[in-house]
């Protein structure tokens, strides 16, 4: 009689994972679609001058965990859009906020979101994203468009965007 083998769980030392470095993020994939059905989890760090832009996603769920460093955020839907997210308020009264080491943000399906690192030293940060596997493949995609530093193509990230499920309501930027 044969014994049916059982799965195993996944251990990723501190400093493990595949690591892609650009001048505009370096992304660690720590947990993929490969190991997990429910979602992706990855550490990044966001060097000083980088702004993702303000977007949303119709079906991915996100969680952020601020490890280090400082960075500016929200999650929250605008009672107005204009292209700097920094200055934009809910219909409740949220503004966006300089999250630091220990701040969490969830962001539901369908809520815009941003992160700025507005400082002069990298912050990093834990990211989930449910499900699994579309992040994995953007991230890839994204890092490859800005490998070679400099201002990102922004015909280039709006269609990957447009992929990937994402909604892109302001610009993303890198200032090198």
């Amino acid at each position: 009689m044969t014994e049916l083998a059982r799965p195993e769980g996944l251990i990723v030392p501190p400093g493990g994972g595949n690591t892609i470095h650009t001048a505009a993020q370096q992304v660690t994939f720590k947990v993929t679609g490969q190991h997990s059905r429910v979602s992706s989890s990855f550490e990044v760090v966001v060097p000083p001058g980088f702004d993702v832009g303000a977007h949303r996603h119709t079906h991915s769920e996100e969680l952020f965990y601020v490890l280090d460093g400082e960075l500016d955020v929200l999650a929250f839907e605008p009672r107005v859009l204009s292209d700097d997210w920094r200055h934009w308020e809910s219909a409740s009264g949220l503004k966006a906020v300089r999250a630091t080491a220990g701040t969490v943000i969830v962001v539901p399906p369908g809520c815009p979101h941003a992160f700025a690192n507005r400082t002069g030293e990298p912050a990093r940060m834990f990211f989930q994203a449910s499900p699994p596997s579309d992040h994995e493949r953007y991230f890839e995609e994204l890092l490859d468009i800005l490998k070679d530093g400099g201002p990102p193509d922004p015909q280039a990230i709006a269609e990957l965007r447009v992929r990937y499920d994402i909604e892109q309501l302001t610009p993303l930027r890198h200032d090198a």
